[in-house]
């Protein structure tokens, strides 16, 4: 009699940050994992996960990466358009995936979207976000949605970029009041809940993945700058004139440290949630244990996913 494959678990961008946490957490419980990913040269020579290309432009061929996979784990989208690779490529690139998963008999998908999207919203990422949210609920696949406004902790760009200008710019500007909140979790409870929706197969459900505080962000940059110990002024300038700042610095950071959608969608509340906690890790306590190794070295979003990698095609990268 031939053996019953053994079960076992897909993420996409196993090798990246929220993907790598939610495959450390199956690990963990004893699951074994596949990843899709754009950049299969990443994997590590000794890894116990199974490396499969994480390829849109053929269906089939990813519809048997995934054949046999109890849940799908999703963190694949893109951050902001570079190149030929948009938020619209990224939706028809997620419909792509998610129809593989149907036709290889996925049971269930987890899915990580963000606070707050609208179809109606004027931020294609916001806007195609929900539309991602949208075809989950109409492909008839068993699935959870879980809705990060920001992530902190372990290989995270935000948290530890502003901590790196901190240590070397004498003076740090904050767009308007900066009274705008902020609620963060972080990438290992995030894990957690995950996975945990994905043990929950005759439920559908969406919430938002959110930790214990809701800091404004000048409280955010605050704890940071007291963490890290430095020496910056914190100003305040006027919200039309942050995003031009940011791109100055961009083109001399060579990357891309924030764009304008980001801030206005921030600004405008975006990264809160009135929703209850679902993570437990408070991030004044992690910010301040953290300090002394925050913003040693600079994160620089073009080269993890675009520079390194031009010999391959643009497929985005995890969230």
């Amino acid at each position: 009699m031939t053996p019953r494959p053994e079960p076992f678990d897909v993420v996409t961008g196993a090798f990246s940050y929220s993907g790598a946490a939610i495959a450390l957490e199956l690990q963990a419980r004893g699951r074994k994992v596949r990843t899709l990913t754009g950049h299969p040269g990443r994997a590590p020579k000794k890894t116990a996960v199974e490396v499969r290309p994480l390829d849109f432009d053929d269906p089939t061929e990813l519809a048997e990466s995934m054949r046999g996979a109890n849940t799908l784990y999703n963190t694949y989208w893109v951050r902001f358009a570079h190149g030929l690779l948009d938020h619209d490529v990224a939706v028809a690139n997620t419909r792509t995936m998610f129809d593989a998963a149907l036709m290889a008999g996925v049971e269930r998908i987890v899915h990580v979207s963000i606070t707050n999207p609208s179809l109606h919203s004027p931020y294609p990422y916001f806007r195609g976000k929900a539309e991602v949210e949208q075809l989950l609920a109409e492909i008839g696949i068993s699935h959870a949605i879980v809705r990060p406004a920001i992530l902190f902790g372990g290989d995270d760009v935000l948290v530890n970029n502003i901590a790196w200008l901190l240590r070397h710019v004498p003076v740090f500007a904050i767009g308007g009041t900066g009274d705008y909140r902020v609620r963060g979790i972080h990438v290992e409870d995030l894990a957690r809940l995950c996975v945990e929706l994905g043990d929950h197969q005759d439920i559908n459900a969406t919430l938002d993945a959110v930790g214990p505080q809701s800091p404004t962000f000048r409280q955010l940059v605050d704890a940071i700058r007291t963490a890290v110990d430095s020496h910056a002024i914190v100003v305040r300038v006027p919200g039309f004139v942050l995003p031009a700042m940011a791109s100055a610095l961009s083109l001399l950071m060579r990357d891309t440290l924030l764009t304008r959608d980001e801030y206005h969608a921030m600004a405008n509340g975006l990264a809160d949630s009135a929703g209850p906690s679902t993570g437990s890790i408070v991030f004044t306590d992690w910010v301040a244990e953290q300090g002394p190794r925050l913003g040693r070295v600079y994160a620089n979003e073009l080269d993890r996913h675009f520079r390194k990698h031009l010999t391959q095609k643009l497929v985005g990268g995890p969230t």
